[in-house]
């Protein structure tokens, strides 16, 4: 049976004292795994696996959309425990996973333009009350993992919110789309146009974002993108929801 949620001593919220701390409880006193609970460290040899082996595959919401995974199980776990409970020693795995995604999004031949991993950003309150950016976090990792296989690629956050969004959580496809439209922005757009380059300084933007649903963020970024003379090659997430007959675990309350 899975484990509870971490101990709020394990919680990150309090900026980088917090995260330095986290990190040396956890090496000092190994918690379970957070995908399926096992006394084998923050991630189990057998969810580590089931990050680094599924096969990525398109994402139904959007074209030349790929995730690494179902968001399912233990992957459902881990997503969640790194976005709100500060795991921040996940990062580096899912930023693995998000990697992959990246390279099937974008097939056997990426071309010779370097890649910028743009991620969907967080709202700002969700910043403050989780203490760190998720998204950019494993957008960076992703990078990372890219460039230690040869590819030049870095992350970049361009993406900014304009105005005010309501919470995604509750609301239908079509809610979601109306509540997204228009609200991102890249500042400044001008900055970044390049008519002979597919990006800022020659670079290929891709987005990125820990979880796809309905599409509607990508949808949004991707406009707020293009609007800027930036139109993104693909997208790649960690994971995609399945579809609710699929389903063998509680659905968890992210939305994208």
């Amino acid at each position: 049976m899975p484990r509870p949620p971490a101990p709020l001593h394990r919680q990150s919220h309090r900026g980088p004292f917090a995260h330095a701390l986290t990190g040396l409880l956890d090496a000092l006193l190994p918690a379970p795994c957070a995908g399926c609970g096992a006394d084998l460290g923050h991630l189990c040899p057998e969810c580590r696996r089931l990050l680094a082996t599924t096969p990525p595959t398109p994402a139904a919401a959007l074209p030349r959309v790929h995730a690494a995974a179902p968001y399912d199980g233990p992957v459902r776990r881990l997503l969640l425990a790194h976005k709100e409970r500060g795991a921040l020693g996940l990062a580096g795995p899912l930023g693995d996973a998000l990697a992959r995604a990246v390279r099937s999004a974008l097939g056997p031949a990426p071309g010779p333009a370097p890649l910028l991993l743009v991620p969907v950003p967080s709202a700002r309150a969700a910043v403050r009350a989780r203490g760190h950016d998720p998204t950019l976090r494993l957008a960076r990792a992703a990078a990372g993992a890219l460039r230690r296989e040869g590819l030049d690629a870095r992350a970049l956050p361009l993406l900014h919110h304009a105005r005010p969004v309501a919470d995604q959580a509750g609301l239908s496809a079509a809610e979601r789309h109306r509540n997204l439209r228009g609200a991102l922005t890249v500042r400044p757009p001008g900055r970044f146009r390049r008519p002979d380059r597919p990006g800022p300084a020659g670079y290929r933007p891709v987005l990125v974002d820990d979880l796809v649903t309905t599409g509607a963020s990508l949808v949004e970024a991707a406009r707020a993108l293009s609007a800027a003379g930036l139109r993104p090659a693909a997208a790649a997430t960690v994971a995609a929801a399945v579809p609710h007959h699929r389903r063998r675990h509680r659905p968890g309350t992210a939305c994208r």
